[in-house]
């Protein structure tokens, strides 16, 4: 009966949170979606656009740090509700905005609430999930945001054929809304809630010792927070950049159609969505090879082998797509031709696939990373905080990549913005590879180690 109860709520639960931040972020990115066609509304210009954007990141920041430090002292189930219901209403009402300022003040409620998806989400995996498991769940949950991400640009595409962009917000954040209800009634706490033992308190009988409390001064002086929270910063910033202003970069420098911009973004969260997966499950097998020591972290090696992915992905991707073919036929032309006739799709298109692909499966794997190798670290008293200020580091680096990466592109190009956020890429890659084998164990180490 035990075994059937868990076995019932963890799939009603997790269901509800995948659908439920897959609508967070879906909600997240409509303005990103339906950007263009704003555009051809309303005159906006790049300062607009990141001004209005980064409002809703600045704002994401401030929510998400505040709700992981108090998500002990807050019901899970309500908050992520709440926080739900009010994306989906902001939504609605953005809808019937036309100007700067209130595009800006309502995307900035949307970031308020937007805060207040993933943070109960670690909550309640952490509740009813084995610690063993932890990594591969987060990594599947973490699938919702390539799930919205994927197929959020090919819909509102399509939608935008037969309807205006006031009508897709106002039709997404109704539903939205709707399904913070739904929500309301299926998520549970914590298994105590209907009546399962606790799943952490076997966990902790079964648990090395190590993993002990330790003070606020004691884990905000360890360097590898520090360490991490930097690492993140520029992985989501280089990642929020593309994301938000890669198909504006196709579209104005590189001459391509508002279709194949929307096709790279999919096929971004499609690779995010694998790479995602493979992170979560690769770095289990690591962990549960090696353990977690006090210096070095098992999930290190694949860390580094993806942010160098993503430098070479940005470098390519910058430099091989070009308005016209040159004449004499670049390699990649050459290995992608036989696929291109097979499938009928230019070169070119399939290359700007392949790369949106290799970008999102070598972003989104270290962002999962980050965020679990922030939680095991962790002091046992402070993994909510510990994941609260890498997130919020991650949340400046967004805000970078909105109105200041926007004014590069504006007094320079999209070209040299990508170049720079490609720098930073690379300088934070050899950074962490320098720093492999730090002390990784956050707070005060126990006296006597086995």
């Amino acid at each position: 009966m035990g075994a059937t109860g868990y076995g019932y709520y963890r799939f009603a639960i997790f269901s509800c949170m995948f659908i439920g931040y897959s609508l967070y972020f879906f909600n997240r990115k409509t303005f990103s979606f339906v950007m263009p066609s704003v555009m051809e509304e309303i005159e906006l210009d790049k300062d607009d656009l990141g001004l209005i954007t980064s409002s809703q990141t600045m704002a994401y920041a401030i929510s998400k740090f505040i709700s992981g430090v108090l998500s002990d002292q807050i019901s899970s189930r309500w908050l992520f509700s709440i926080g739900l219901f009010l994306v989906g209403g902001i939504n609605v009402v953005f809808s019937w905005s036309s100007t700067v300022p209130m595009f800006s003040l309502l995307w900035f409620i949307n970031g308020l609430g937007q805060g207040c998806g993933w943070p109960p989400c670690g909550k309640v995996l952490r509740k009813w999930f084995e610690p063993s498991q932890f990594g591969t769940w987060w990594s599947v949950l973490s699938c919702s945001m390539n799930l919205a991400g994927s197929l959020g640009p090919i819909l509102v595409t399509v939608l935008l054929q037969y309807y205006n962009w006031r009508t897709i917000l106002t039709a997404s954040g109704i539903f939205c809304a709707s399904f913070s209800l739904v929500c309301v009634v299926f998520i549970k706490n914590e298994p105590k809630d209907v009546g399962l033992p606790s799943i952490e308190g076997a966990a902790k009988k079964g648990a090395k010792a190590g993993n002990g409390e330790s003070t606020l001064r004691e884990f905000l002086l360890s360097p590898f927070l520090w360490v991490l929270s930097l690492g993140y910063l520029v992985v989501f910033g280089v990642k929020t950049a593309a994301t938000d202003w890669g198909q504006l970069f196709l579209m104005q420098e590189k001459g391509q159609t508002v279709l194949m911009g929307s096709t790279y973004m999919s096929a971004l969260e499609v690779g995010g969505f694998v790479g995602s997966l493979a992170a979560g499950f690769l770095s289990d097998q690591a962990v549960a090879r090696q353990g977690l020591g006090t210096h070095g972290n098992p999930r290190h090696r694949l860390l580094l082998f993806m942010m160098a992915g993503m430098c070479v992905s940005m470098y390519l991707f910058r430099v091989t797509i070009t308005l016209e073919m040159p004449q004499e036929a670049p390699l990649w032309v050459q290995v992608l031709h036989p696929v291109s006739v097979l499938v009928g799709v230019s070169e070119k298109e399939i290359w700007i696939l392949f790369l949106g692909a290799m970008f999102g499966f070598s972003s989104y794997g270290p962002i999962s990373l980050f965020g679990v190798i922030a939680s095991e670290s962790a002091p046992s008293n402070f993994c909510g905080t510990s994941h609260a200020v890498v997130a919020l580091m991650a949340n400046v680096g967004a805000f970078m990549a909105g109105l200041p990466f926007s004014t590069i592109a504006k007094q320079h190009s999209w070209d040299t913005a990508f170049w720079v956020a490609e720098v930073i890429m690379a300088v934070a890659t050899v950074g962490f590879f320098l720093l492999r084998n730090m002390r990784t164990k956050m707070g005060r180490l126990a006296e006597k180690t086995d």
